[in-house]
């Protein structure tokens, strides 16, 4: 394995979209929502190990988790969970991990993962890292991989990449980064062949995404970067527990990438999916006659169709004359709620909270 090698592997997420399995005790990463016999967290762990040394793996998380992550990676050493005191978005916290990276290795390359997305072939995933780790050794550049869209999902926010490299290979020079659009837009993208669905993968060296830091939030940039003589060491934790909750919240997005003009893409070589919803885990999951979907339930139906069914081990369902329906259980919580509105659980996370208390969400 190239020592040179690095991760963030991004597990500080609540998961609200998936309550009420994922909760701010317990969020998605830590569940195993495909029945693999292991956690999200676990598998990207796994994915990533294949090519990084285990030990160059940073686990980037709210310092509420730290415990999970250790129950559920022993192999890894306390050192390498980077524990968040504060929440902020995905920039503060990959500009920290970056640094205290940039102090163990000058000439390190990272890539950054989220912990929840699954990916089935690895080895392709492997490669296209790798082919990204090159183009960022070669120059100051930053790099993303990109999911060629199969539908105009408006779930997703876009990458436009400049049309006249559609037809070359490898990583293309990126025009700009799109929201989430609305159907039509979302349509007009797949007609134009150069944009792709932004999985937030990214790859760059350690120098190169502080630099962009630097230039683009230099005040963030100060914040973290004046703390560099105590990372990795003993007194680093009183420092980020004075210093992190003054971080801006804000996007790798935001902050740096959609001001850069030294950002590429390369059209991933995997399929992908980044497990967001509810309907994405059903995409995902094995159907039964009439495309109802059961992970690890025990279910009987009748007139049923399209539904997406979870309930605690060892309980049994009964389910007539619903399609295309939401339904989970769990010991505090049940959810049954149309597929179609599935974007409006969030919305009733935050009722449940109001009118319940914080211990159902």
């Amino acid at each position: 394995m190239n020592s040179n090698y690095y991760a963030i592997l991004m597990a500080g997420g609540v998961g609200s979209r998936f309550w009420p399995v994922s909760t701010t005790e317990y969020p998605k990463q830590f569940h195993d929502m495909l029945g693999a016999g292991v956690s999200l967290l676990q598998k990207t762990f796994g994915r990533l190990s294949r090519f990084i040394p285990a030990e160059n793996i940073l686990i980037l998380t709210n310092e509420r988790y730290t415990t999970l992550v250790m129950e559920q990676l022993p192999e890894i050493e306390a050192s390498q969970v980077v524990a968040e005191p504060a929440m902020r978005n995905t920039a503060p916290c990959i500009l920290y991990a970056a640094l205290k990276i940039r102090k163990m290795n000058p000439e390190a390359l990272i890539v950054v993962a989220p912990s929840d997305h699954w990916i089935e072939d690895e080895r392709a995933f492997e490669d296209d890292v790798i082919h990204c780790f090159e183009k960022c050794s070669e120059a100051p550049v930053l790099c993303t991989l990109g999911i060629a869209p199969s539908f105009p999902n408006t779930g997703f926010g876009y990458i436009e990449f400049d049309a006249q490299e559609k037809s070359k290979p490898g990583v293309k020079k990126v025009q700009q980064f799109r929201e989430k659009p609305d159907y039509a837009t979302a349509k007009h993208f797949l007609s134009q062949g150069n944009f792709l669905w932004n999985a937030g993968i990214f790859m760059w060296s350690a120098s190169a995404i502080i630099e962009a830091f630097k230039t683009y939030q230099p005040k963030e940039y100060a914040l973290f970067e004046k703390g560099t003589a105590v990372y990795n060491t003993r007194e680093e934790e009183g420092f980020i527990a004075e210093n992190y909750p003054h971080a801006a919240n804000i996007s790798i997005d935001y902050a740096i990438l959609e001001r850069s003009d030294s950002v590429y893409v390369l059209p991933a070589g995997f399929d992908w999916n980044d497990l967001g919803t509810w309907g994405s885990l059903y995409d995902k999951l094995p159907k039964d006659a009439s495309e109802n979907a059961g992970a690890g339930s025990r279910v009987l139906t009748r007139d049923c169709e399209g539904l997406m069914v979870r309930l605690p081990e060892g309980k049994i369902g009964v389910l007539e004359g619903l399609k295309d329906y939401i339904v989970v259980d769990t010991d505090k919580a049940l959810l049954v709620l149309p597929k179609e509105k599935e974007q409006e659980i969030k919305q009733w996370v935050s009722k449940v909270k109001d009118t319940f208390g914080p211990d159902f969400i």
